[in-house]
């Protein structure tokens, strides 16, 4: 794909969605954004020359089909990490890439990448996990060409990452780290997930393959979070705490916060640690392996406003 190609994105709205589409626009590409709906925390994006939206919940397999058309290439990003309503795992993760690998034959479209979860697989007791692992099925029997990456923790501009961990730094006095065993993380950045996506585009080494990707650097998650909160300038006191007692806080959150400081998803992910993949998959080549460490400088980059959780992130305040 060395000519100008066009790229639709599910999840394009969010985190990784953004930061692709300004990628390749950046390259000379165009981009199909599709979302439930446009996100006005970065309305910028919608404004880049080449870009369009597409507003979809990807229950209407036909729907997409008009969205892919003339598209070369699907990058499905898009996932939850708790239920709301109609937004279950079952109906985003598994009917909603069902949906995309349809439409994506009905439009003729030459490649499909799907962002799954570093630790996605079956029968292990978290819908989350087992939602990504179907998805992951769903695409390798597709039929097209695909490319799966396992990512782990992706951290970046925009992120829920550096976004909460921040902002919980700034707000509460004590900080508490999830489960009394340290865990490991390999933080990646963004921009090293956006680089190998746009490799699988072209690169024939990524054909039909399911990868795993993660930073260069393997950490405590507890050294991650006082490194953000070196550079943020607090140093909060921070306790271990029980998995049971995280998961009430977790349950709490998800009831009351827009985004939830922590969901129950992300507390089993946290409590396993992100380090390998499982099961085992294949790796990326070298050339392609992740290389930004999870620094002062990444961290200052992808870093929101200063400033606490207040009422604006409450779900009741929501207007």
């Amino acid at each position: 794909m060395n000519n100008k190609v066009c790229v639709a994105i599910t999840g394009g709205a969010g985190f990784v969605g953004r930061h692709l589409a300004r990628d390749l626009v950046s390259r000379g590409h165009e981009v199909v954004l599709i979302g439930r709906g446009k996100d006005v925390r970065d309305e910028s994006i919608y404004k880049l020359a080449g870009v369009r939206f597409f507003a979809s919940d990807l229950s209407d397999a036909r729907e997409l089909r008009q969205a892919f058309s003339g598209c070369d290439a699907v990058a499905h990003c898009a996932g939850i990490n708790r239920e709301i309503g109609a937004q279950t795992y079952r109906q985003v993760h598994v009917e909603g890439t069902r949906h995309v690998f349809e439409a994506a034959c009905r439009a003729s479209v030459r490649k499909i990448v799907l962002l799954s979860f570093l630790r996605a697989r079956p029968n292990c007791g978290s819908a989350y996990h087992e939602s990504k692992w179907a998805a992951e099925e769903i695409v390798r029997a597709s039929g097209l060409d695909y490319t799966i990456f396992k990512a782990g923790v992706i951290y970046g501009r925009g992120d829920h990452m550096l976004d909460h961990l921040s902002h919980a730094l700034y707000t509460f006095p004590i900080f508490g780290l999830v489960g009394m065993r340290e865990k490991p993380i390999r933080p990646l950045a963004v921009e090293d997930l956006v680089v190998a996506i746009w490799a699988s585009f072209q690169d024939a080494r990524l054909s039909n393959k399911t990868v795993s990707i993660t930073g260069p650097e393997e950490i405590a998650l507890s050294e991650a979070v006082r490194r953000v909160g070196h550079v943020i300038g607090r140093n909060p006191l921070y306790v271990r705490m029980p998995l049971v007692l995280q998961k009430i806080i977790a349950g709490i959150a998800e009831r009351t916060m827009k985004i939830p400081l922590l969901s129950l998803a992300q507390l089993r992910i946290l409590s396993e640690g992100i380090v390998e993949a499982l099961p085992a998959c294949g790796s990326l080549p070298a050339d392609l392996l992740p290389i930004t460490r999870f620094t002062t400088e990444q961290i200052q980059k992808g870093l929101p406003e200063p400033g606490s959780f207040g009422l604006r992130d409450l779900r009741c305040c929501d207007t």
